[in-house]
């Protein structure tokens, strides 16, 4: 790629592990939000939706070095924070640059969900918007008002009840440690409450690290929040794994997560909780795609479907 060929990335860029092989398209810079007090992955960025000609630019160029192009994700905090009517329009721009393009994915806020209508939504899972990792974070209602999350878990089940109803899948987060010390059971016992009234593809999960020069990082200094052991970490992700009872791939095999773990519950429950943990996860990438021929989060798709019709293609 010449120089002059360069696509309009701003800062770092983000995306979930399993959207490895996705074209990266950046379509809004930043976060709406951007209070959470634990978050330092956007620094001093505001939020702002690029320009018609930058994206259309950036098409041209994945284009000619990606034409066959199946799987586009939009980059930024949460661009699904766009109007419907704007979602719509640049999925059928995407088509006209990339027309073996079958499905879009992005990050979403649960407020950018509920703000849409359940014809909106259905509108949008037509044009191929699917495949929505929402930072859910907990199920814990006061982890996420002391991190500022600005959501709550009976929205973030209306949202996903909303996406189930339309057809769109999803994938939640869940961040052990995020309760502090002393409270990583609770916070175990109220996330795994939340998920299993929901249909989540993919549950990634990290573990909170902690940065300088953010507002949690003051609050530890002001002593308003002790952070848990790793042990205790353990424990509350151990205890998730479970009392989880919804059928779905774990991803919990990011830098920040002491033990890796990859699996599917509940077939992987008893191998995942026990006593070797520590060992390499024997759920390989090629098996859970083995069979169907379906492919896995890790390729930016869903593991196989649990509703007719309803697959991350």
């Amino acid at each position: 790629m010449k120089e002059s060929e360069s696509l309009h990335f701003t800062g770092t860029i983000w995306r979930p592990p399993f959207e490895a092989r996705s074209v990266l398209l950046q379509v809004t810079v930043g976060c709406t939000h951007h209070a959470c007090k634990f978050c330092s992955l956007y620094g001093d960025l505001r939020f702002r939706i690029s320009p018609a000609e930058e994206v259309e630019a950036d098409l041209r160029i994945v284009a000619r070095y990606q034409p066959r192009a199946r799987r586009v994700f939009l980059v930024g905090a949460n661009p699904f924070v766009l109007s419907a009517g704007r979602l719509i329009r640049l999925a059928d721009r995407i088509r006209d640059f990339l027309p073996k393009v079958r499905t879009i994915g992005m990050f979403a806020r649960v407020s950018d969900i509920l703000q849409k209508s359940a014809a909106e939504l259905r509108e949008l899972r037509a044009r191929g918007i699917t495949g929505i990792s929402i930072g859910t974070e907990s199920g814990d209602d006061a982890s996420l008002a002391f991190m500022n999350k600005g959501t709550t878990a009976a929205e973030a089940l209306e949202a996903c009840r909303r996406l189930d109803e339309a057809g769109i899948e999803y994938y939640l987060t869940y961040m052990t440690g995020l309760a502090g010390a002393g409270n990583g059971t609770r916070a175990a016992h109220a996330t795994a409450a939340l998920f299993n009234r929901l249909h989540p593809y993919i549950v990634g999960i990290v573990s909170l690290t902690l940065f300088p020069d953010t507002p949690l990082m003051r609050e530890i200094e002001a002593g308003r929040f002790v952070p848990m052991s790793e042990r205790e970490r353990l424990e509350e992700l151990r205890t998730f794994l479970k009392e989880l009872t919804v059928p779905v791939t774990i991803s919990a095999n990011t830098v920040s997560n002491a033990v890796p773990l990859f699996g599917r519950l509940p077939e992987d429950r008893v191998r995942m909780i026990g006593r070797d943990t520590g060992r390499e996860s024997d759920t390989s990438d090629r098996k859970l795609r083995d069979g169907t021929g379906r492919q896995t989060g890790r390729t930016g798709r869903a593991p196989p479907p649990r509703k007719k019709g309803l697959r991350f293609a």
